[in-house]
């Protein structure tokens, strides 16, 4: 191995620089050459050079703390649709060969790729067209990559979401108000649950459990009624009512893999206060979660995985995704990343944890959320009472203590 390249690709997220440091500096000390790729492949279709730059211990020294990529990141570098410019309109064109060729000419005997699942499916098709061997970091906020427990970034956007959801506590309780929270999260709702678990939310809605309206009223009254009249509803951009559709702000597009997410919390905000009287508002924090500085634990993920990266390289002759399994980093063939999405399950422990609160989820049977007077406990919590499932059918829980029948 002499000369490998790294490159970033999807989303920026917080981490990023400390991969990139740390991936360097493992290719350096084993008397590596490394180049880095701005944009995603953007860098290799640079016809000037400035595409490209070179990666040494000068380059990477001080950036693990700092958010965003040295190298930048985009959305729309897709080589087999990638935009073309012609007769002023752009258009999708697949330049893949011209990247695997590129590749070559740069003697590059490996790639680093950063990213989420779009970026290892185009990882795979281009070592198809004759890429050199692939080495994928997991990299999103949404933590919803098949293969690993965690990827990186995922911990720092539920800091940030949770240091949100602090500082709207206080002014929801001052002004009385049903504050709804928009996390980002994609088609998972791991943000939102941790992040409404850790900043004392009343109600989560993920897309994995199809909420309903009535429930959601049932636990706000009750708060209400008991001397809580203010709530936080945390609501993941795809939450998704019962029998209803994701809401959307943007389409799909040829430069595009998915539509854009967005508008369920105004659209949640609003059916609160048509339901109940209570004034609602709702808060998308959007980007907010991708940015800033990475908190400790991912700034040791990152730099765990970057190393790993090289070592990896170094000590195998294979391809896959540098996963966090069980506490320690292993590489995952990239035949088990694809082709699917990490959800929470509706049975996960922290979804339990969440129902022994007694955060709604909006799937609850009614009266679940009944209170006794001078009692701020539910008379029964949705694992201990019954639960309505999407198609409107009980499944019902003996209560804690509640003798056999």
């Amino acid at each position: 191995m002499k000369r490998i390249a790294i490159n970033t690709g999807g989303g920026d997220a917080p981490g990023l620089n400390g991969v990139i440091r740390a991936a360097t500096l493992g290719a350096v000390n084993r008397g590596w050459e490394v180049i880095g790729i701005r944009e995603g492949y953007a860098g290799v279709l640079d016809p000037t050079g400035a595409g490209l730059v070179p990666l040494d211990r000068e380059a990477v020294r001080g950036i693990a703390h700092i958010g965003g990529t040295i190298l930048g990141t985009t959305n729309r570098g897709d080589p087999f649709n990638y935009p073309v410019e012609e007769n002023g309109t752009l258009v999708p064109r697949d330049v893949s060969d011209q990247v695997v060729r590129r590749f070559q000419e740069l003697g590059c005997e490996a790639l680093i790729a950063l990213g989420g699942d779009g970026s290892m499916n185009l990882a795979t098709r281009l070592m198809a067209r004759g890429l050199p061997r692939v080495i994928g970091v997991p990299k999103t906020i949404d933590n919803d990559l098949l293969g690993t427990d965690v990827t990186f970034g995922f911990e720092t956007a539920v800091a940030t979401a949770t240091d949100a959801l602090d500082k709207l506590h206080t002014t929801a309780q001052s002004h009385r108000r049903v504050m709804v929270v928009e996390v980002m999260g994609r088609y998972a709702g791991w943000i939102a649950l941790h992040a409404g678990i850790a900043g004392g939310g009343d109600v989560i809605l993920i897309p994995e459990i199809p909420y309903r309206l009535e429930p959601i009223v049932e636990k706000l009254r009750s708060r209400y009624e008991n001397g809580r009249p203010f709530a936080l509803v945390v609501v993941a951009e795809g939450a998704v009512a019962a029998g209803g559709e994701m809401v959307f702000r943007g389409e799909k597009s040829a430069f595009k893999e998915h539509a854009v997410l967005g508008g369920i919390a105004e659209r949640v905000a609003q059916q609160l206060t048509q339901a109940t009287g209570y004034e609602s508002r709702s808060l998308v924090l959007g980007h907010l979660q991708r940015g800033g500085s990475p908190c400790t634990f991912d700034r040791v993920l990152a730099q765990r995985l970057g190393s790993a990266a090289a070592r990896y390289l170094d000590e195998t002759t294979e391809s896959g995704l540098v996963a966090m399994v069980n506490g320690s980093t292993r590489l995952v063939p990239f035949a088990e990343v694809m082709g699917g999405t990490r959800t929470v399950e509706p049975t996960d422990e922290l979804v339990l944890t969440a129902r022994s609160l007694g955060i709604a989820f909006g799937d609850e049977a009614p009266r679940t959320f009944e209170r006794k007077a001078g009692n701020d406990t539910p008379t029964s919590g949705h694992a201990l009472r019954g639960i309505v499932t999407g198609s409107g059918h009980g499944v019902v829980v003996p209560a804690v203590g509640a003798k056999p029948a």
